[in-house]
């Protein structure tokens, strides 16, 4: 990654969420100032990585003065500032933000413009944050490098020649790159974590029904979870707080409270018993790969962890029940898009139904399609009970495998993905091997 001339502009674009916010409160930098470098990072890599969809400077700029003077007035009164107060994210294209476009990186939305935010918008706003801007994902967040996206793909910061990850591959490669603090995602089967792997970051899908899917664009309903992109660990327990909670627009929203996430990070890991799955090594995984893992492995020991095997035998059927269960619920969620209350629509059409027919034709692209047709199959009758029903029981299974490996062990630790970041194009003719890319976080 080629890096920036202007030393102190990449001192503060690199700078962790907690440690930018260490420096606003104690006045060392102001706001404006750590938008500014983050911008200027923008101008200067953004052109290679590709990684915003949309930018919003002029309004970046506008909140981070106004984050500037609450700062002032929280140290003259000797407040406790916002939780995010002045500090630059970016937003996945697939959340919606009022007054900024939501294209869900599709043709289908090119033109729509959310009169309302997410949940999770609004909730890092009341918090202080900036927002950047928004990143580019995969088509309505089905992919798994982010060259799905109907505009253009991503490329990794690390290697411009390589994939981010997908389908949150914008965000990713942007706080890889300097060009945000942090970001948030959306996670259906791995869309969070495996491009933050990908990237060198940290990547949380949280507990489904922890954080609010209002305003999230849905792909698989029973999948989706808003998640976060940071560059450490700690980044993530405070932008996970802030984001995490009872929300009364999103009826599978839990609600518990939450907890101190930072403070659950102290105590470090003696005691810990750790589960490491027969089934996550083998066929598929790139020597590299496994060497790493099994290096951060014994990391874990060292540190006081005790390393115990278990076994997760359904989770071999993971991919095939994923692909028949998310495309089932997408060919449902995406019936709406057909060009009549909003998003693309084929004007010129001779009737009703070569309205819908073109309209959706020409509003998706190739990898949506492919899943709205194995959706709808899977849907259909005759076929229902032979593959989405026998999906849904397999599921469970799976489930089941993992609630009882916990019964045993605090956490279960395994490889996020089978290979590193596979060259740009690579996969593009092979839907299978892209698929399995994402066969560990199915």
């Amino acid at each position: 990654m080629v890096e920036p001339e202007d030393g102190r502009a990449m001192d503060l674009s690199g700078l962790t969420l907690l440690e930018a916010r260490r420096r606003l409160r104690c006045g060392d930098v102001s706001a404006v100032e750590l938008t500014q470098a983050v911008l200027a990072r923008i101008v200067e890599q953004d052109n290679r990585v590709r990684a915003y969809l949309t930018l919003t400077p002029e309004t970046a700029l506008e909140q981070a003065r106004e984050a500037d003077a609450c700062l002032a007035s929280c140290r003259r009164d000797n407040a406790e500032p916002p939780a995010l107060i002045g500090l630059p994210l970016a937003i996945k294209d697939v959340l919606c933000t009022a007054g900024i476009a939501t294209t869900c990186g599709s043709r289908m939305l090119e033109d729509f413009i959310p009169p309302y935010d997410a949940t999770v918008v609004a909730r890092v706003r009341q918090a202080g944050a900036v927002v950047l801007g928004k990143t580019n994902t995969d088509e309505f967040a089905m992919g798994s490098s982010t060259e799905n996206s109907a505009y253009f793909p991503t490329h990794n910061p690390w290697d411009l020649s390589r994939v981010p990850g997908g389908s949150s591959g914008g965000s990713a490669a942007a706080v890889a790159a300097g060009e945000a603090l942090g970001a948030l995602g959306s996670d259906t089967g791995g869309s969070v974590r495996q491009p933050a792997a990908f990237c060198g970051i940290v990547g949380l899908k949280p507990t489904y029904g922890r954080v609010s899917r209002y305003g999230l664009v849905a792909f698989a309903s029973s999948f989706d979870q808003v998640g976060t992109l940071t560059r450490d660990v700690a980044d993530a327990a405070l932008l996970l707080g802030v984001i995490a909670g009872a929300d009364a627009h999103d009826a599978t929203c839990v609600d518990l409270p939450v907890p101190d996430y930072l403070a659950g990070l102290e105590g470090g890991l003696q005691g810990v018993c750790l589960g490491v799955p027969d089934e996550f090594f083998g066929r598929g995984m790139e020597t590299e790969v496994e060497t790493v893992v099994r290096r951060a492995l014994q990391d874990l020991e060292t540190l006081g962890a005790r390393l115990e095997r278990v076994s997760l035998p359904h989770t071999e059927y993971a991919l095939p029940v994923y692909y028949l269960l998310a495309p089932a619920e997408a060919s449902s969620n995406l019936a709406r898009y057909d060009g009549v209350k909003y998003g693309y629509a084929a004007r010129e059409a001779r009737d009703l139904w070569d309205y819908y027919k073109r309209t959706r034709e020409r509003g998706f692209g190739a990898e949506v399609k492919r899943r709205i047709m194995l959706g709808t199959y899977a849907l259909s009758a005759g076929y229902y009970d032979a593959y989405y029903l026998k999906a849904q029981k397999v599921r469970t299974l799976i489930r089941e495998d993992f609630e009882r490996a916990l019964q045993r062990v605090d956490a279960i630790v395994a490889p996020t993905s089978p290979t590193v970041a596979f060259p740009i194009g690579a996969r593009a003719d092979d839907p299978l091997q892209m698929y399995l890319s994402d066969v560990y976080t199915l």
